[in-house]
C-alpha cells in the first residue's frame, strides 16, 4: 500500500528542498523543526506531511 500525499504538499516540499537543500536531512524530527522555524503559514498536518515526504525523498524511497 502506498503513501497518499497530496500534490500540493509534494509541490511545497520540493520547493522548500530546492530553496534550502543543505538544511534538510533524512531525520523526520529535524525536518519538522526546520519547517516550523521558517514560520510559514502551514498547519501542523501540512508540516508533518512535508517533513515526512522530504525525509523519504532524501532516503531514496521515492523519485
Amino acid at each position: 500500500m502506498g503513501k497518499a500525499v497530496p500534490k500540493i504538499i509534494k509541490h511545497r516540499a520540493k520547493e522548500l528542498l530546492a530553496t534550502y537543500p543543505d538544511k534538510f536531512c533524512k531525520d523526520f524530527e529535524k525536518n519538522k523543526q526546520f519547517i516550523r522555524s521558517l514560520e510559514l503559514p502551514f498547519t501542523k498536518l501540512e508540516i508533518n506531511l512535508m517533513a515526512g515526504y522530504i525525509s523519504r525523498l532524501l532516503d531514496g524511497e521515492e523519485s
